[in-house]
């Protein structure tokens, strides 16, 4: 598997927000959103092929018993079954975050799935060479169907300007997810924009009974690596 860094942090996003965590971050993805605020796993991949049992040795090394694997897209990774299996013999609560554009069939405790609004989509990035790729693959409603009757999960949105709830609205409706499920998280790399748009992504998710997700590295970090 190809993995740009494991770390141990705590979770900064979602229901398990402040949980410590090994963070499992495998590098390739299928999409390209303009705001990717790991471009070293998507526009441009670093990573080294590590071996599976290197990958669960890290693990071993730091966990209190939560794995996360995250991304880039985990689930076009080739070996994540194999990953997860052994995950779940080692006793690991596992989360996996993705996209849901890829169903696989994997352990996992907490699917944890942020679709991409068409806020994502890259048309001015690189000349928009990727954009009509993303925009094709961004939204898979049959995947996310499928991913939300298979696993325990959550939806987790990033919202980046106050129309975007409209769309969230016709997924949520469209997929017949579970509205106690869904989660708002403002969009942004560094804790003053964060806080900007957390005022008004707060008073939508009092107006439309959705939760609303922090993120706690950002705001103990700001936009850095390995946290």
């Amino acid at each position: 598997m190809k993995i740009a860094e494991i770390f141990y942090s705590i979770q900064g996003e979602g229901i398990l927000a402040g949980v410590p965590s090994v963070f499992i971050r495998a590098s390739g993805c299928n999409l390209r959103c303009q705001w990717c605020d790991t471009p070293y796993t998507s526009w441009n991949p670093e990573g080294l092929d590590w071996r599976l049992e290197r990958i669960l040795d890290a693990v071993r090394a730091d966990s209190k018993g939560y794995a996360v694997i995250t991304g880039g897209e985990p689930m076009i990774q080739p070996e994540i079954e194999l990953l997860t299996a052994q995950l779940l013999r080692m006793q690991q609560h596992i989360t996996i975050e993705t996209a849901g554009t890829v169903f696989r069939n994997v352990e996992c405790d907490l699917m944890s799935i942020s679709p991409k609004l068409a806020n994502s989509t890259p048309w001015e990035a690189e000349g928009g060479r990727w954009a009509p790729r993303h925009e094709r693959l961004r939204l898979q409603p049959g995947v996310l169907r499928q991913l939300i009757q298979t696993y325990d999960y959550q939806l987790k949105f990033v919202v980046r300007r106050p129309k975007d709830t409209e769309e969230i609205e016709r997924i949520v409706r469209e997929i017949h997810a579970d509205r106690a499920k869904v989660l708002l998280m403002p969009e942004g790399i560094t804790p003053d924009q964060i806080r900007e748009r957390a005022q008004w992504v707060v008073e939508a998710c009092k107006s439309l009974g959705f939760r609303y997700s922090p993120r706690l590295h950002v705001d103990l970090w700001g936009n850095r690596r390995g946290v």
